[in-house]
């Protein structure tokens, strides 16, 4: 006579689980009883399933089943907040926006792009410094004491000696320190304008033109 396992149709259904999409609930429960049943013919009749062995794997497709209905309801939730976020980005296209990023931008009208900080602590000192393509500083922002804050900030094209920068392309650094000189997390922000938004494999990305692509969750501020 065989003699099946008494974890066959449990383990059966624990592969029926992790197949989500492939089966529907009532596909599953079907094979599920019908492995139960072949289980229940050709066990061993020394060794029957007692009553609490059954209770024990109805209860697992119970589970198993349960578990597919949750599935399938958070799968319709996340495309439901992948069209919900596609219709708010596209409400980004056109804005000037900040983003992680070193890059500020002087043009020959003396006029530079926007830029910030994102200062993820309270800070006794902040200090800003714009940088010339040798890493030398050209001008510096001593802000004193700040709050946490996502801080716009504008350069008026001006040197720390007083005279006009040449045009180009200039780097940010940002410096914040505690009451007891300890460093706090502080991230220089550039400027963008987005040109367009795509749906891509890595989720929602802004084009920023010369600025490049970044993903929503890069999106520090938007200026107007």
């Amino acid at each position: 006579m065989t003699t099946v396992s008494s974890t066959n149709s449990a383990a059966a259904a624990a592969g029926m689980a992790s197949s989500l999409g492939t089966k529907s609930i009532v596909e599953t429960q079907e094979q599920f009883l019908t492995l139960l049943v072949t289980q229940l013919r050709n066990q061993d009749p020394m060794n029957p399933m007692d009553n609490a062995g059954i209770t024990s794997q109805l209860a697992q497709l119970s589970t198993v089943s349960g578990i597919e209905k949750l599935n399938q309801t958070v799968l319709a939730l996340t495309g439901q907040l992948d069209v919900s976020q596609s219709m708010q980005a596209s409400n980004l296209i056109g804005r000037h926006v900040l983003v992680p990023g070193e890059s500020i931008k002087l043009g020959e009208t003396g006029v530079a792009t926007p830029f910030g900080i994102d200062l993820m602590s309270n800070a006794a000192s902040v200090k800003v410094e714009i940088l010339d393509a040798a890493g030398n500083p050209v001008r510096t922002f001593d802000m004193g004491p700040q709050n946490v804050d996502i801080i716009s900030m504008q350069w008026d094209g001006m040197t720390d000696a007083g005279t006009q920068a040449v045009a180009g392309k200039y780097a940010l650094r940002v410096t914040a320190l505690d009451s007891s000189g300890a460093g706090v997390a502080a991230e220089p922000l550039q400027y963008g304008q987005v040109q367009s938004v795509a749906y891509s494999a890595e989720g929602m990305k802004m084009d920023l033109g010369l600025s490049g692509r970044y993903a929503l969750t890069d999106l520090r501020k938007v200026m107007n």
